[in-house]
């Protein structure tokens, strides 16, 4: 594989790091993606809900729930990187910015849409 211009940066730090510690990084960032794609499937069930929930209400939690998807998955790359370099380091891993944005928000997310289902019914 090719190296590109991050690679080589990242790679030209510290020393690699126990092989281990590299793919349990990997394995978080994929669930990161796994995370994202579940609350961008989630936008799109919503989009498509037909008249659960009055049309603005509808649209406007599944555009939040697709755009929190793809803040996500933006997010995990950078994660994904930060921790590499601090291994590549031998620092102290960085806290996850990204985790109580992702908990709050989607608690508040289905706060709104449990209230509008109820209130629908």
């Amino acid at each position: 594989m090719p190296e590109t211009r991050w690679t080589a940066r990242l790679l030209s730090e510290g020393e690699d790091p126990d092989p281990r510690f590299t793919l349990a990084n990997e394995r978080t960032f994929l669930a990161w993606i796994r995370t994202a794609l579940a609350v961008i499937a989630g936008g799109i069930g919503l989009a498509v809900a037909g008249d659960a929930l009055a049309a603005p209400l509808r649209n406007g939690l599944a555009i939040t729930f697709s755009a929190t998807g793809a803040l996500i998955a933006a997010l995990a790359f950078r994660r994904w990187l930060r921790t590499e370099r601090a291994l590549r380091r031998g620092q102290t891993l960085p806290p996850p910015r990204l985790a109580p944005i992702m908990s709050y928000g989607l608690a508040a997310a289905a706060v709104v849409l449990l209230a509008a289902l109820l209130a629908t019914r």
